[in-house]
């Protein structure tokens, strides 16, 4: 088996639901321990979101694959010291509490570098550890609607609306992992020590909005939702088929547009000059969309998807779960694997992204129970066996 490029690295992961975790689990896909710390008796709340098997969320399958379990009250003193234990040996630390928690624990970073120098403490909070709403609560949604998402979401003249998955907390999940590989970057190839990596929820999800600030800054536009058009970009958009469904056709490259035209019959657009350009084109989009709905209009969407691939032309379907779970593309990139629960019957998981090569990631665990390596874990420490029934007793573990 080749060594996956994470192997060797220690990843202590704090806090729970999305955002961290996300990022650990990312990293125990490549080879990272990761030793997930959860609280006794209720664990990650995550364990019971959404549909439940045999009292456990199907999405933990998921979530925690790759990872080792260790319960432990981190507001007790010796749940602290072992954190501090723990966190002597490990290369990185995330976590996702409120700004000032590991501090009130004698867990802050001040603390942690002291006695781990090359410690790396990645956290991920509503607004970031600084800043006038550093205190304030902050989940995904809440920093999807400051860093502009929530806004351009939906239909004009309508309520905004959600993302149907927490954008924010995954995209700040992916943010924390960049900033691991630049610190470690850093730490071993610069001969650098460890740092602190803040990552806020709505400055990752700010931090995909385009030309936003800088169209309202240079003009004093204020971009507004527009539903399953692309603003500015011709044409891109959904088009209704003939049996109901929705083809998604992006014709928004200059010779992408002539093949477009020329496929559906309107070879006058394809070679009409004000339509050579982008520019021209999104001047004209609602004309262009109404072409392009009356072809699609009169073909069905497989028909539709067959005669854009054959014009070179990108174009899709909207997939929902059921056609995800069938796609052969999806199976052939080892994007639906299968994971077993504690019970041995088995459940479909997202693969492992990105592909790597030479190393890619595996799936070397299955999703832990709430404290399975307890003993592990704390044996590891030195920690001798009357001391864990002793704090399992006392609910530290």
């Amino acid at each position: 088996m080749t060594s996956l490029p994470l192997s060797g690295l220690r990843v202590l992961e704090l806090g729970q639901l999305i955002a961290g975790p996300f990022a650990t689990r990312i990293l125990a896909d490549f080879g990272a321990d990761v030793i997930k710390v959860e609280p006794p008796e209720t664990g990650d709340p995550l364990r019971n979101w959404r549909l439940l098997h045999e009292g456990t969320s199907v999405w933990w399958a998921a979530h925690a694959r790759n990872k080792r379990s260790l319960s432990l009250d981190l507001r007790q003193k010796e749940g602290q010291e072992v954190v501090r234990k723990l966190a002597t040996d490990a290369d990185i630390l995330i976590e996702n509490f409120r700004p000032g928690a590991m501090e009130k624990w004698g867990l802050g970073f001040k603390e942690l570098h002291a006695l781990n120098p090359k410690l790396i403490m990645v956290r991920v909070s509503g607004y970031g550890q600084t800043g006038p709403y550093r205190d304030r609560p902050g989940f995904g949604v809440i920093g999807e609607a400051m860093g502009g998402l929530r806004h351009l979401s939906g239909e004009p003249g309508r309520p905004p609306v959600r993302v149907g998955v927490s954008i924010g907390d995954t995209l700040s999940g992916l943010q924390a992992v960049i900033g691991v590989m630049m610190a470690l970057r850093h730490r071993e190839q610069q001969g650098g020590e460890g740092q602190e990596v803040d990552v806020a929820l709505y400055e990752s999800v700010f931090n995909m909005m385009e030309s936003l600030l800088p169209e309202y800054s240079k003009f004093g536009v204020i971009r507004e939702p527009s539903g399953s058009s692309l603003p500015g970009i011709a044409p891109s958009n959904a088009y209704l088929c003939k049996d109901g469904k929705y083809a998604l056709i992006a014709g928004n490259g200059d010779s992408i547009f002539k093949r477009l035209m020329e496929k559906i019959g309107r070879a006058d657009l394809a070679s009409d000059p004000k339509f050579a350009v982008n520019a021209g084109r999104a001047l004209h989009a609602e004309f262009i969309d109404a072409q392009i709905n009356a072809y699609t209009a009169a073909h069905t969407l497989d028909e539709v998807l067959v005669t854009m691939t054959e014009a070179g032309v990108p174009a899709g379907k909207v997939y929902d779960a059921a056609d995800i779970a069938q796609d052969p593309h999806y199976q052939a990139r080892e994007m639906i694997l299968d994971a077993k629960l504690p019970d041995g019957s088995i459940v479909q998981v997202p693969g492992i992204v990105p592909k790597l090569s030479e190393t890619p990631g595996q799936i070397t665990r299955e999703a832990p129970t709430l404290g399975q390596h307890n003993i592990e874990i704390l044996t590891e420490l030195g920690i001798d066996a009357a001391t864990q029934s002793d704090w399992k007793t006392r609910k530290i573990t």
